[in-house]
């Protein structure tokens, strides 16, 4: 860079010349199904099962396969990516106007809230569990009626004598006692005082009126006043603004008791929400209630209909209060988990793992379905338009369930009618079937395809070896949580011809478990890519070597910029070479393949030889018996 000062200075610069190729991820599970709950059509992270439960509920009938196809994933990685589907029909539970509306997730909310007519509030996701949420709010006007106002305070009691006459609901307070310290709504007992009777108004500072009448006159009555802390007021942002009246606490309440199991929980706890729409809490964030629940409900979005006329207004209104608490349960909410589930839902759920650009995965789980049709329409979908697109990933098949359960003795031949359907590919890779595990849920059984399991254990050779690495055999190819197999290719034959067209045995073996026993890939082509170490090899460096190469972009195709990506790629390979995954390589790029015409034409070439390292898949031990005299020199 040329220096241009025009007085005397030194000017500081620095080139870095320290680009490496970057580390790149190939352990991040994918995986589209059906789920009681959660956010549809958009790519959730989940890494554990208890989050799994969290975000998208627990299994039922019609969800038990994908629930714990998914799970099957999570019981080895920590790093799955979870599409949710529903059917047509599927809806959103709601309170208010007229019409059930279908909000699937965040991105969907934003543009259809707008267009909502009456609506108060809408389950967060579609679901026949939205029907058990309960919104109640109170502000403070109606605090001291509300019935859920023990949770923002404790009780006061306060003791007063009166004067009561019989059938009257008025209160007169013998001096010096007065209405002091009594607001609207306090529960009054006594002598002569119905059951449940409340503060109705205050009439002046000796007289008060009850939601009932008193029973008996009497001249001295010792009356007792009950109320609570933590009633909402005016938040102190509004009163810097000149409002006032703003604040309410609200609660969201299991209803049904399908969340929790017990009717009436509380699931979500809110103090303090601000009827104002610019209001702020003390960290500087929103703190109007519409805001609040939208950002931090697991449960529930705000409608965009206000209970009260010139609620959401600025800080500086003075805001009506309400007549009485409000509290509605929602109602409406529709899963459409079954027959509304088609496979083009399904398909769609796939493609938002169809960019790479877009998200990062590594191991794309096919759902396992009932019967040929679909599962074949499903799996070369998800081969064709994700895995063969992106490139950077693999799809992980089983054959449907129909294959291999309850189909004793025409197991094989079902499997192989499968898998003479699907796609070529090196990016896809198909296990033999299905294995039935508990469900700790329902305290059953569950059928589970064992494409869950495989990618497991593709993740799991990344943890405690390498991509490049098979995931089959006794050191990484255990199957977890197997009561036992739909179908046990046991015999050498059978495995024999699975294996021949590209089916990988998943086998139980006496004294050793459930193994994974084959790592080869859809490819029906021979060469080093039909085997899935050989393939994720490659995956990880192409992945990784492109993501460094778009750092050549734009700069000048000569001698240096040729130089510093040889530098660069030289000892990722070499390190990969001593870990095992490669047994030699070279890397050419000079003035043999960027000839002038590449140059001319804004083009860089960089020809990478790589020989892949192989896995073992057959042994053969030779024992011979020699003479007691013989040297073992003589013969060996």
């Amino acid at each position: 860079m040329a220096i241009f000062s025009l007085s005397p200075s030194v000017e500081v610069r620095e080139t870095d010349l320290t680009l490496i190729v970057p580390a790149v991820a190939t352990s991040i599970g994918a995986f589209s199904g059906v789920f009681k709950w959660g956010p549809v059509n958009e790519a959730t992270i989940v890494d554990s099962e208890k989050t799994l439960v969290s975000i998208f509920g627990e299994p039922d009938a019609d969800t038990a396969t994908d629930f714990f196809t998914a799970a099957s994933f999570l019981a080895y990685s920590n790093n799955l990516r979870v599409v949710r589907v529903v059917g047509n029909s599927a809806t959103n539970a709601y309170n208010g106007g007229t019409v059930a509306p279908v909000i699937e997730n965040s991105i969907d909310y934003e543009s259809k809230v707008s267009g909502l007519t009456g609506v108060k509030f809408i389950a967060k996701y579609p679901g026949t569990l939205g029907n058990s949420i309960r919104v109640s709010f109170a502000d403070s006007a109606t605090f001291e009626t509300w019935e859920y106002r023990s949770l923002f305070g404790s009780s006061v009691t306060l003791n007063k004598t009166a004067s009561t006459t019989n059938n009257s609901d008025v209160v007169t307070f013998v001096s010096p006692q007065s209405t002091a310290n009594l607001v609207v709504g306090m529960s009054v007992t006594g002598v002569g005082i119905p059951s449940g009777a409340k503060i109705l108004s205050i009439d002046s500072a000796t007289k008060i009126t009850l939601t009932a009448p008193a029973t008996a006159t009497g001249a001295n009555v010792a009356l007792t006043f009950t109320s609570y802390t933590g009633v909402p007021g005016t938040s102190s942002y509004v009163a810097s603004k000149g409002g006032s009246n703003d604040e309410l606490h609200l609660v969201v309440v299991d209803e049904l008791g399908l969340w929790t199991g017990t009717a009436g929980t509380v699931l979500e706890r809110y103090v303090g929400l601000s009827k104002a729409y610019d209001a702020k809490d003390y960290t500087g964030a929103s703190s109007y209630y519409s805001d609040v629940l939208n950002r931090n409900s697991k449960y529930v979005w705000f409608g965009g209909t206000h209970e009260v006329s010139g609620w959401g207004g600025d800080s500086s209104s003075n805001f009506s209060s309400l007549s009485a608490p409000v509290s509605v349960v929602l109602t409406g909410g529709v899963s459409d988990n079954t027959t509304g589930v088609t496979v083009g839902k399904r398909m769609a759920g796939y493609e938002v793992f169809s960019r790479a650009e877009a998200i990062d995965v590594s191991l794309v789980i096919v759902a396992g379905l009932d019967n040929q049709d679909d599962q074949q329409a499903l799996s070369n979908y998800v081969i064709e338009n994700v895995a063969n697109v992106r490139k950077d990933c693999i799809a992980l098949i089983s054959p449907p369930r129909n294959a291999v359960v309850n189909n004793k003795g025409n197991e094989l031949q079902a499997i192989l009618n499968f898998r003479n359907l699907l796609t070529s590919s090196s990016y896809a890779v198909l296990d033999s079937g299905w294995k039935l595990m508990y469900d700790r849920y329902n305290d059953q059984m569950r059928w589970v395809p064992l494409s869950g399991d495989i990618a497991g254990l593709c993740a799991y050779t990344d943890s405690v070896a390498d991509p490049w690495y098979s995931p089959a055999g006794l050191n990484r190819g255990f199957i977890k949580n197997v009561i036992k197999l739909a179908y046990n290719p046991g015999a050498k034959a059978e495995r024999d011809t699975l294996y021949v067209n590209g089916v990988n045995p998943v086998t139980s073996q006496v004294g050793e478990g459930v193994i994974l026993f084959g790592d080869k890939t859809l490819q029906a082509k021979p060469s080093a890519f039909d085997r899935i170490n050989v393939r994720r090899l490659f995956i990880v460096l192409e992945k990784a070597i492109a993501t460094a190469a778009k750092y050549q972009m734009f700069e000048f195709n000569d001698t240096f910029t040729r130089g510093r990506f040889v530098g660069m790629v030289e000892p990722f390979l070499r390190d990969i070479q001593g870990r095992r995954g490669v047994t030699g390589f070279k890397v050419v790029c000079d003035t043999t393949n960027n000839t002038p015409e590449v140059i001319d034409s804004n083009g860089f070439v960089a020809d990478i030889y790589i020989k892949p390292a192989r896995s073992i898949n057959f042994i053969q031990l030779n024992f011979v018996a020699t003479p007691t005299g013989v040297a073992f020199e003589e013969i060996a």
